[in-house]
């Protein structure tokens, strides 16, 4: 290996150290390292494309990070680093799974089980498990998922590096118990959940979002069996976690509150909290509508960016091919009397051959822009059908067809730039605020504070970001030591409280 090489190596290591903490700086290192990248960086470009997929999430450049990911997987079994190769078919079977692209995605989910098998790789066999079993647990087969779980609970216990497998496990398998009416059971493996409150290797965040979760199941439970008392202790013990829960817990949270008031008599409060859930509707309608129009404009700014990068490209690669035409054309005909002019005539034609690319791209571009139009107006329209349906149920159901219409319609939407500009808009105070309050946040870092405000939870941001929840789990966690916030204060609560005007 030449001292150059070596010295290209120390970029990369250097952009791997910096790339938690901050993708400017890893960037910095990463083009610090002269073209072309494939003799410079030989045996490693697996973990050169790896590190690029992070920091193109970092600025949201999506269409890179699948890109990305998909020359790390190239490298990595060429290198052999099946690591690198099996976290990557994860992060494509993520991104793939929120496009809707299920059969390509398990194809995905199915290398990474592969590749982690033959490097020995134990923690990445454990989430490929876990994701399947997840699945299983979606799809309500309760006592399926236990038998799973339970078979390997002690194996998820002895992984002291990383305890969410074993915090996620003991989340199902309770829940999966209340759902089957085995209270003894699930107030045990509860008690076992609880005991990971101080965990150092977990998330606070995903901690206090499982127990809302589960506390929210048990009320439910209690309230199937008319024990009003009880009810009311758990729904009081998930309230404490209130800024934590997924929308989901939110509404079945409402839901028995309402529910359980109304057997015990107490009218006025039931329907005080049918009016909070309609509030709570509301609020994510809105937010569907204002994300709609975000990433239906987002797409032309990407398409825009794509085809400034096809000129480019474009213009580079009919430059190598006039040089080359022209010293072919000097070799054979240097005695030939015509010689300049067939070499201009040559130049001619390769800036006609540009000219008329230019022109179908610009064609192309028109019609996208005339589809974004007519997509955007079509949100209008069902958006009005919706707002006049006064029954909260059906209200709620066609909000829920009217989010999978989205994602199902516009999966390439999801594909977006940078949101800032376009969100801006919507709340030009909080955005001003919070820059002026934390200039150390970049775009990225505003765009998860503002979804975090507007009511969206880790897996709702995921998707419209197009990225894992647990990268949506990084990136808070970043934030919250930009923003020094003490432990026991959640970037939610943080937000809501100052930002409440």
């Amino acid at each position: 290996m030449s001292f150059s090489q070596n010295e290209y190596y120390r970029f990369l290591d250097s952009a791997k150290l910096h790339i938690q903490k901050s993708s400017i700086s890893a960037q910095y290192f990463l083009d610090s390292i002269p073209h072309p990248i494939d003799n410079n960086l030989t045996g490693r470009l697996s973990e050169y494309y790896s590190i690029k997929a992070l920091m193109y999430d970092e600025f949201n450049e999506y269409p890179k990070v699948y890109q990305s990911h998909l020359l790390a997987l190239k490298y990595g079994k060429i290198e052999k680093n099946y690591k690198v190769a099996g976290r990557s078919c994860l992060e494509l079977y993520a991104i793939l799974s929120n496009a809707k692209k299920d059969s390509l995605a398990q194809t995905y989910l199915n290398e990474a089980n592969s590749f982690f098998k033959l490097t020995n790789y134990t923690n990445g066999l454990f989430e490929v498990e876990q994701i399947k079993i997840y699945i299983k647990f979606l799809q309500k087969n309760h006592k399926e998922t236990n038998y799973l779980l339970l078979s390997n609970l002690d194996k998820y216990e002895n992984i002291t590096d990383d305890a969410y497998f074993y915090m996620f496990a003991l989340y199902m398998i309770t829940s999966n118990h209340l759902s089957l009416n085995n209270i003894k059971e699930a107030k045990y493996y509860f008690n076992k959940f609880k005991k990971l409150r101080n965990n150092k290797t977990i998330s606070f965040y995903n901690f206090k979002e499982f127990n809302s979760s589960i506390n929210t199941n048990l009320a439910n439970y209690y309230n199937r069996k008319e024990n009003i008392d009880s009810t009311l202790h758990y729904l009081k013990k998930a309230s404490k976690c209130r800024n934590y829960m997924a929308d989901r817990t939110v509404r079945d949270y409402l839901m028995i509150f309402s529910d359980v008031y109304k057997k015990d008599g107490v009218i006025e409060k039931s329907k005080n909290y049918i009016d909070s859930l309609r509030i709570f509707e509301d609020k994510i309608f809105s937010s569907l509508i204002d994300t709609g129009h975000q990433i239906s404009h987002s797409l032309l700014k990407v398409e825009t960016k794509l085809e400034e990068e096809s000129k480019k490209n474009t213009f580079f690669e009919f430059f190598l091919a006039a040089i080359f035409a022209v010293l072919l054309l000097i070799s054979i005909v240097y005695f030939v009397f015509y010689k300049k002019q067939k070499v201009k005539l040559n130049n001619l034609d390769e800036e006609n051959k540009q000219l008329n690319q230019l022109k179908n791209n610009h064609e192309k571009l028109t019609v996208k822009v005339q589809g974004l139009e007519d997509y955007i107006n079509n949100l209008k329209s069902k958006a009005k059908v919706i707002s006049s349906v006064n029954d909260v149920i059906t209200q709620r159901d066609m909000i829920k067809d009217f989010y999978r219409d989205i994602r199902l319609e516009s999966s390439t939407v999801l594909n977006e730039g940078n949101h800032l500009e376009l969100i801006n808009d919507f709340n030009i105070n909080f955005f001003n605020k919070l820059k002026k309050m934390f200039p150390s946040l970049n775009d990225s870092d505003i765009i998860i504070c503002y979804h975090i405000y507007i009511g969206f939870k880790n897996k709702e941001i995921a998707v419209f970001l197009n990225t894992s929840i647990r990268g949506i789990e990084s990136k808070r966690y970043r934030i919250t030591k930009k923003m020094n916030l003490d432990k026991n204060t959640s970037l939610a609560s943080f937000l809501y409280d100052n930002f409440d005007d």
